[in-house]
Formats: C-alpha cells, sequence, structure tokens
C-alpha cells in the first residue's frame, strides 16, 4: 500500500492486527473489539474493518465503493487467504467470509449481515467434501440472506417457503431437512429470488462481496436503523464500518454450535456468567429466535454446554473473565463452535436493565475493578427513571395465561395487537397495547418503541426481542413455547384459550408470567443497591 494513500482497510489476525479498542470511532465498535480480542490471543476468525470513513467517501460517491477500497480490500483479502490456505471462489478449498456491520455504538439487529459469502456452484463442491447436508444448508441461508439484504427480496417470501416444505414433511427443525430437501428447497429459492428481483444471486464471489459491503453501508440509513438512532441520540454523520471476517461454522455437525454469553446477568446484574446456545446452528439463528436454545451452564439446566462440552464451557469461561478484567465492564459475546473448537466473534459492553446497571456499578466497585467516581458515570439518569415506574401488585388477584422466560423487568398491561404499524396506529389514539410476535426482527423497532411490553412465543433470553427490551427499559417475556401466535387470524391460542387482537393482557417481565386483563400496580421498592448509589 503506498504511504500517501489514505487508509481504509484494517486486517485483524493472530499473527498481525492493525486495529485497537480505543479505534471505534474509525473502525466502529465491533472492529475495534475483534482487533483488541485478536491482540489479546484470543481464537478470533482472522479478516478485516472497513472505515467509518469508507461509509463517508461511499456516500459522497452517490453510494459507490470507490476503487481505492476495494483495493485495499483485496489487498486484505490476499493475507487472510494466505492465513487459512484457502481462495475466496477456489472449488477444491474455498474461503467464505460474513460481512458484518459495526457502527460506534451497538444496534443490536438495525443493521444488516451476510453470511456464507463466497458460496456458488463451484464453491459449493469444495464444502460438500466436508458434509454435504452442512454444504447445502449453508448455501440456503446464503441465498435467503443475500436476497435480503443485497438485492431487496422480502426475506418473508424464502421464509414461508421454507415453512410450507417443513409442514408438507412433518418436519418441526430446520435441522430435520435432508440433503435431497435443501436442494429442492435451493432451486425452487433459485427460482423466487430471479421472478421477484429480476435478476440471480452472482456466481463471482468479488460481485458478490462488493455488493454486500454496499448494501452494509447502505444500511446505516435503512428506517429501522434510523428509527433506533433517534431514540439513542445517535448522529447520523458517524456512519458504521464494515467487518469482512473468515467464516466458522457452527452448522458443520452436532460437536458445532453458536451461542451468546454475558459475563453477569443482564436483568439482575447478578455476577454469574450467564448466555445461551444452539448445536449445529448459525449465528443469527439464536439472536433471531428462531429455535428456544439452551443454558450455557448446568445450573440453569439439564441441558447445557458445561454438561456436553465441558472443555469448551471451560475455555468460554477462562475468556469471559478475562475480557471482562480487561475491559473492565460486563461483555456480550457472540461464539461459533465449529467440530468442537472454540472462535469469539464478537465481545462489547452489554446491555443491562436499570436494576443490573446500579447492582453491577456497586459490585465492581467492590471487586476494586472501577472506582466509585466511574461508576456514577456507568448509570445515566434515564434508566435511573425506569426504577422508578410501577411494578405489579403482588397482593392482587391474578389469572394466569402463560409463563415464558423473564427476558426484562417490569410490568405491563394493555391491548394486544400483531402488528408495529398497528402498535404505533394505536398508540397514537393513547390506547396501551402489548406487541406479540412469533419473534420479533429489527423491522418492529417502532412498535417496540411504542408497546408498553412485548411477548414473543418463541426466543430466549438474548433474542432480539429481549436485547433490545432490556436496552429500552421495556418490559418483555420471551419464549414463551404454549403459545400460538396467528398474523392471519390476529389470534393468540394458549391451550383451548383463544384470545383477539383487543383482549388485554398483562406482563410481568421479571417471572414471565403473563396474565389475563389488566392487573393493578404498586409503586416500586427500591433495594439496597439504589440507596447506595444515590448516596
Amino acid at each position: 500500500m503506498k504511504s500517501s494513500q489514505k487508509k481504509y482497510v484494517y486486517l485483524f489476525s493472530a499473527d498481525f492486527t492493525e486495529g485497537r479498542a480505543d479505534m471505534r470511532d474509525l473502525l466502529g465498535g465491533k472492529g475495534a473489539n475483534l482487533a483488541e480480542m485478536s491482540s489479546l490471543g484470543l481464537p478470533v476468525p482472522p479478516g478485516f474493518t472497513i472505515s467509518t470513513e469508507a461509509c463517508t467517501l461511499f456516500y459522497q460517491k452517490g453510494q459507490q465503493l470507490s476503487e481505492e477500497v476495494k483495493d485495499q480490500v483485496k489487498q486484505a483479502l490476499a493475507h487472510v487467504e494466505e492465513v487459512m490456505g484457502r481462495r475466496l471462489g477456489d472449488k477444491e478449498n474455498p474461503l467464505l467470509v460474513s460481512v458484518r456491520s459495526g457502527a460506534r455504538v451497538s444496534m443490536p439487529g438495525m443493521m444488516d449481515t451476510v453470511l456464507n459469502l463466497g458460496l456458488n456452484e463451484t464453491t459449493l463442491q469444495g464444502l460438500e467434501k466436508k458434509s454435504p447436508r452442512f454444504a447445502w444448508d449453508s448455501y440456503r441461508r446464503f441465498l435467503q440472506m443475500y436476497s435480503n439484504v443485497v438485492m431487496g427480496v422480502n426475506g418473508s417470501l424464502l421464509e414461508v417457503k421454507l415453512e410450507d416444505y417443513k409442514h408438507d414433511k412433518g418436519y418441526t427443525e430446520d435441522t430435520q431437512l435432508t440433503v435431497e430437501d435443501l436442494q429442492t428447497l435451493v432451486k425452487e429459492f433459485k427460482q423466487l429470488i430471479v421472478s421477484f428481483a429480476g435478476r440471480p444471486v452472482p456466481e463471482d464471489p468479488y460481485d458478490q462481496l462488493w455488493e454486500a459491503i454496499e448494501a452494509v453501508f447502505r444500511s446505516w440509513n435503512t428506517p429501522r436503523a434510523k428509527t433506533y438512532r433517534e431514540i439513542n441520540h445517535i448522529p447520523e454523520e458517524w456512519g458504521t464500518a464494515v467487518n469482512v471476517q473468515t467464516m466458522v461454522f457452527g452448522n458443520l455437525s452436532e460437536s458445532s454450535g453458536t451461542g451468546v454469553a454475558f459475563s453477569r446477568d443482564p436483568s439482575t446484574g447478578e455476577r454469574k456468567f450467564f448466555g445461551e446456545y444452539l448445536m449445529n446452528a448459525q449465528g443469527e439463528d439464536v439472536v433471531a429466535g428462531i429455535r428456544t436454545p439452551l443454558p450455557l451452564r448446568k445450573a440453569d439446566g439439564p441441558e447445557s454446554l458445561e454438561a456436553s462440552l465441558p472443555d469448551v464451557y471451560k475455555e468460554l469461561e477462562h475468556i469471559y473473565q478475562k475480557l471482562e478484567k480487561h475491559y473492565r465492564d460486563m461483555q456480550d459475546m457472540e461464539f461459533t463452535i465449529e467440530d468442537g473448537r472454540l472462535w469469539m466473534l464478537q465481545t462489547r459492553n452489554g446491555k443491562r436493565t436499570a436494576r443490573a446497571a446500579l447492582r453491577m456499578a456497586c459490585d465492581m466497585v467492590d471487586e476494586g475493578l472501577i472506582t466509585p467516581d466511574e461508576a456514577l458515570l456507568r448509570v445515566d439518569a434515564e434508566s435511573l427513571n425506569q426504577l422508578l415506574h410501577p411494578s405489579l401488585d403482588p397482593q392482587a388477584p391474578k389469572v394466569l395465561l402463560t409463563k415464558g422466560l423473564p427476558a426484562s423487568p417490569g410490568g405491563a398491561s394493555g391491548q394486544i395487537v400483531f402488528s408495529s404499524e398497528d402498535v404505533v396506529r394505536k398508540a397514537a389514539q393513547g390506547i396501551p397495547v402489548i406487541l406479540v410476535r412469533t419473534e420479533t426482527s429489527p423491522e418492529d423497532i417502532e412498535g417496540m418503541v411504542h408497546a408498553e411490553g412485548i411477548l414473543t412465543s418463541r426466543g430466549g433470553m438474548t433474542s432480539h426481542a429481549a436485547v433490545v427490551a432490556r436496552g429500552m427499559g421495556k418490559c418483555c417475556v420471551a419464549g414463551c413455547e404454549d403459545a400460538v401466535v396467528s398474523y392471519d387470524n390476529k389470534t393468540l391460542k394458549v391451550g383451548d384459550r383463544v384470545l383477539q387482537e383487543g383482549d388485554v393482557i398483562t406482563l410481568d417481565g421479571s417471572t414471565g408470567e403473563v396474565f389475563l386483563g389488566k392487573v393493578p400496580k404498586v409503586d416500586p421498592v427500591l433495594d439496597k443497591y439504589f440507596e447506595r448509589f444515590m448516596g
């Protein structure tokens, strides 16, 4: 790279890393932390970050990648290929990458991601050598993501095709799909994509790469990203970085998986390792709430990572302790296990409830991790306000409807509503509402803002609904598995009971309970952490 040339691309790998944690303005939060984790010697798949300055340049050039940026990307990619011993587009041993956004501050699920980039008819053959089912499953996922994120094909079109196919076959899980099933689906997906986008997904991996990078830069200005920025007072001129990283595969085998972990409980602030994982899955499966995941620790459930892969669990425990000590704050981490080997994909300061923020601030002072002055800066005035909101009256009579996971504490009553648009419409009329979804997606952000509370039938404590609700201080109950949501009929069915849109329910985000009708509230009880903090 010529020295006079402006630098837009920064490498991170075990042998050579150009970024640091304090470069988040330039590399975004994700890119800066990937570089820092690489420097700490943690198992991070190699890759590179395209800076926020390249995002500004992209918009200056009429939403086009400049040749200068492309040249630097090619050089960085050549380094990654050398480190991995694989080539993008190679038939025998293909390199596949993920292309992910990374703003200065975490914007969970608000911007776009493409996984398994580099797959086409040719590279599929190289992947089939590892496992035919894994190869076709990865291809199916790539077509779904790429067509939606890059080509603007409505994601639900392919999702409905997949669900209908599973229903016809009598399958309940994606993992039941055979190689033949996946081949049929890929063929049907390709036809659907051409009929809706007017063109197929590009076969050339470099065409895929350029289009994906541009799509991630463009996602900075999607309606949902703009809404999130407004709520969280994030300046528009910041832009996003793009991270291109070697793919590691949680869907490769039964000893592969993916998960999300927190170094402390984000709901309560308790000093205990907390998280969820899914075997034979890719990263988006956990946060999207498509399957309800399993806990990491034996103490949180009989089926756990600690029980099934004790060595991986021990390594993960060691890493979270190292990261929390290094960053001196609660960490939210993403990881993938490929054939029993642990890889770290992300770490960031975790979103937490106001109650958790108070407890963590006090505990970390006692542990000597931070000073009292730093503790005061860890809790903002808006979140203190959350603690002063009333909670459900424990003495009031209640009729239990169902129970899910206590994803974000608080109490909320309102009319059942099934779409974000309807939430916004009813909230504008002053009607309190509860947003009820099978699982939320980034498109639901506006509805989540205006709803009193959120209820999902799928997803765990680290799903999109749970993470975003906690960040907003919004009551949320996730993963009510016996609740059946029908968008077509606008009904919520639990056992023999069927509730219609407009019926009133109450959520207790601290216990995960859902009650019929409106439950009265009482003034909050402020704990010792609140008193100490205010003192």
